[in-house]
């Protein structure tokens, strides 16, 4: 072979590497330059129910990280070990999406807190599930993005377009909804086709024996940080606390609800097992807002979510053969009345969490 052969030859794979390195700098640009960039405080479109939420009354509130109807039962998750990004078909899809309509059906509640709920994904073959649930459930609310990217480029297959967040829909009149940013843990390039995690506010009037009441209830949705090294809950939990803390010194009721992705105080429930997979934080609060009477509303009895690491093969009993967590439930204010609060167990199958009912009393 001679050495001009040789040039040649060796010119193809520098070719195809600066080829590869330019579209790799490309996409990092295009990202870049169309980063979900939201502001610290936003405030957001809703639709408003006619009921009036009433002071001593029983009410109810439902919290579920749906998994977007794409971590059912088949399924497991690349960033806790497992391998996929979403279902097979559209179909398996979509028999995950029906089943969690029938779990609403099955426990109607007068307020619902979603977590991981899709408008356009391609995980989710682009179905707008809030529209959908909106419409199921009767009930009128918001939506606001903390996952909002034009192509997502990992794993591979890549994830692509992911149009995603929370809402929160209930019965009752709403004076207001807004979006509150939490701080981002992830730093530049990697923020870029990454979560921006926030706060769903809503703040609803209040009557009293039929007369309005000058006090607001405030209801806060949110999912917490997963996937950090832990400063990122540490860092998003006290930003909540002091959105929560603030608006009871005003003299209102506060509820605020989702997944934490962290153990609650004083729970022992689902020690781990599996030391090579995802494993929630320690969730903790301020020592003064215990002393005023803040608690948690959970049920620690059943698990509210399951690992992903593979396949869901059941069922609970078979404890140390699967890693559980109970990280799904509420912080109340003091002057809202715990009457009771339970995991609906759906045994993860449409969703790797399971739904958490709480019912309460504002006093």
């Amino acid at each position: 072979m001679t050495k001009t052969n040789l040039l040649k030859i060796l010119k193809i794979p520098a070719f195809i590497i600066i080829l590869l390195l330019f579209l790799f700098l490309a996409l990092v640009l295009f990202l870049s330059v169309t980063e979900y960039r939201p502001k610290d405080v936003e405030d957001l479109s809703f639709t408003s129910g006619q009921k009036q939420l009433e002071i001593n009354k029983k009410h109810s509130i439902l919290t579920w990280n749906i998994g977007y109807s794409g971590l059912g039962k088949y399924e497991d998750f690349f960033m806790d070990d497992g391998k996929k990004v979403q279902p097979d078909s559209k179909e398996v899809m979509l028999s995950y999406f029906n089943g969690i309509k029938n779990t609403l059906k099955e426990n109607p509640s007068d307020i619902i807190f979603f977590q991981e709920i899709d408008i356009n994904s391609k995980r989710s073959w682009h179905l707008n599930q809030y529209e959908e649930l909106k419409a199921f459930t009767q009930k009128e609310g918001s939506f606001t993005y903390n996952y909002n990217c034009l192509y997502v480029p990992y794993p591979l297959p890549t994830i692509g377009r992911v149009q995603s967040g929370l809402a929160l829909l209930s019965d009752y009149k709403i004076d207001q909804s807004q979006r509150i940013s939490l701080p981002v843990p992830f730093k530049w390039p990697v923020s870029i086709a990454n979560l921006k995690r926030c706060l769903l506010t809503q703040k609803i009037p209040l009557c009293q024996n039929g007369i309005e009441s000058e006090k607001k209830l405030l209801l806060v949705n949110f999912h917490l940080e997963a996937f950090d090294s832990g400063e990122g809950k540490i860092a998003q939990t006290r930003r909540l606390m002091e959105v929560l803390t603030a608006e009871y010194k005003k003299g209102n009721y506060v509820i605020a609800g989702g997944d934490f992705n962290q153990r609650f105080p004083g729970s022992t429930a689902f020690p781990p097992y599996w030391t090579d997979g995802w494993l929630p934080g320690n969730l903790e609060i301020p020592e003064s807002m215990i002393e005023e009477g803040w608690h948690f509303a959970y049920d620690d009895s059943k698990p509210t979510c399951r690992s992903n690491a593979k396949v869901y093969t059941g069922p609970q009993a078979e404890a140390r053969d699967w890693q559980y967590h109970a990280i799904d439930g509420f912080l109340l204010s003091p002057n809202v009345k715990e009457l009771g609060t339970r995991v609906i167990d759906e045994n993860f199958e449409n969703s790797d969490h399971n739904p958490v009912y709480l019912e309460f009393t504002l006093e």
